[in-house]
């Protein structure tokens, strides 16, 4: 696997898995198996980023995202001259998202990556008027600030220039918190640099329980390979966090 070449953004992984890495059980429920120590961690590595990237189906699952709300963190950004929140970028070709999503009512800047076709119901009329089945008592939003159109191939949205679209737009480092087959799309384009993972106790098993990187996988002879930085075990999860070796 070559490493690419495209210019885009430090990207960082940071997931939450079972014991027998899965990151959310057979019907995909919200996995919220992890510690209060668990979101601290991830609220401080998404304090790090200026953007995070999640999939559709990742919205869908949770309704909302992460806000940074420790006082330190918040801090921490304003020192470092950045914004209180970074900004949260919902990737889906098909740019179907539920406009009444608690996503839309946080106090957090929004954005959608998606096709030009996905684009259309966002832009330039209000998206209630694209969304019949949305009631008329739905709460207005400022929906997305940004609605990024990117072309695509037979794989989907074109990733090397969604990256450098991120990229054009400030977007410096960037978390990735799921799912899996957002996860593979960036390493089977060598884009992924780091990986923060948390295994935590319990199992979940089944085959179609998605796992971080979902899609056809890799071949061993090919498959990315990890270098170990760090691992730290806190009550009863373990904290690992990996580098991506480029070839």
């Amino acid at each position: 696997m070559a490493a690419a070449t495209v210019l885009r953004p430090y990207i960082s992984v940071i997931l939450a898995i079972s014991a027998d890495g899965k990151i959310a059980d057979r019907v995909r429920s919200p996995a919220r198996f992890g510690s209060s120590r668990d979101k601290a961690h991830l609220e401080a590595r998404l304090a790090e980023a200026d953007a995070v990237l999640f999939g559709a189906g990742t919205l869908r699952a949770y309704g909302t995202t992460l806000p940074l709300s420790s006082p330190a963190l918040l801090e921490q950004r304003q020192q470092q001259g950045k914004s209180p929140q970074p900004v949260h970028i919902v990737c889906s070709q098909s740019g179907h998202v539920d406009p009444t999503l608690q996503f839309f009512r946080q106090a957090v800047p929004r954005w959608l990556l998606t096709s030009p076709a996905g684009a259309k119901p966002w832009l330039p009329q209000p998206p209630l008027a694209q969304f019949p089945d949305v009631p008329p008592s739905a709460p207005l939003a400022p929906w997305f600030e940004q609605v990024i159109e990117v072309p695509t191939n037979a794989d989907g949205l074109d990733w090397t220039a969604a990256l450098a679209a991120l990229k054009d737009r400030g977007i410096e480092r960037l978390a990735v918190i799921g799912g899996g087959v957002l996860v593979a799309s960036l390493l089977a384009l060598g884009a992924i640099d780091e990986l923060w993972l948390t295994v935590c106790p319990l199992l979940l098993g089944g085959v179609d329980a998605p796992t971080p990187v979902e899609g056809k996988g890799f071949l061993a002879a090919i498959a990315p390979q990890l270098e170990l930085l760090s691992v730290e075990a806190i009550g009863h999860e373990v904290f690992l966090h990996y580098r991506v070796l480029r070839r």
